[in-house]
């Protein structure tokens, strides 16, 4: 009789664990949702796995950052035990996803958790010119981002700004050592890529910086 009140007893508190991490699970992802790092926080400090994916297979801090939830996400990068390098199936990183979106506080704080500035593929430096943000792209490159990083199809950074960026994107890239002669697989340049965006003002700050690398000839 001892034996099965034993065995019922290990059931019942199987069970119960087995609730408790579920609506655990479902109230992390919820916090990340509604912003809200103090239950994030508390869920943690309880045992909870802060590199749980969801149901779709997205991990939190990448969730936190993909939708602007960023009270969240500076709790997630807080916490030791979280993978800041966790990569999507495309092969994003969260600060890649910061870096497009313009979250500069928490570029910074990832870098500070050691993400990584360089990678192989799409880097995050083609992902703050993607989107313009000259504050990042200066802080990636103060971090020794490879300026001309290039991605699976050999575009570049400079390239990106020029098609999506802002003119002081392009600016800041030219300043900073870009190499605007650079062509992908497509045989596109810089230049290529402002003309295609209809980017006049990109197009030709790049074709003054070609210009400016002419050699002068003599009279």
């Amino acid at each position: 009789m001892r034996i099965y009140l034993k065995i019922a007893v290990y059931l019942v508190l199987a069970i119960g664990l087995s609730f408790a991490k579920a609506g655990s699970y479902e109230d992390f992802f919820a916090a990340i949702k509604r912003d809200n790092p103090e239950a994030i926080t508390d869920l943690l400090k309880r045992g909870f796995d802060p590199n749980s994916l969801d149901p779709a297979g997205r991990h939190g801090l990448f969730i936190a950052v993909q939708e602007g939830s960023l009270k969240a996400a500076e709790a997630l990068i807080a916490w030791p035990k979280t993978n800041v390098e966790w990569r999507s199936p495309k092969d994003e990183s969260p600060l890649m996803i910061a870096a497009f979106r313009g979250h500069t506080d928490i570029v910074r704080k990832l870098i500070a958790r050691d993400a990584h500035v360089n990678k192989t593929g799409w880097a995050p430096l083609h992902y703050a010119a993607t989107g313009g943000h000259v504050e990042i792209i200066a802080i990636l490159l103060e971090e020794h981002a490879f300026i001309d990083a290039e991605s699976p199809n050999k575009s570049t950074p400079l390239m990106m700004a020029a098609m999506y960026g802002s003119p002081e994107s392009v600016r800041l890239l030219l300043k900073e050592g870009a190499d605007p002669m650079m062509r992908n697989e497509l045989g596109m340049s810089a230049v290529d890529f402002a003309q295609r965006g209809n980017r006049k003002d990109a197009a030709d700050l790049i074709a003054g910086a070609i210009r400016s690398r002419q050699p002068r000839g003599r009279w």
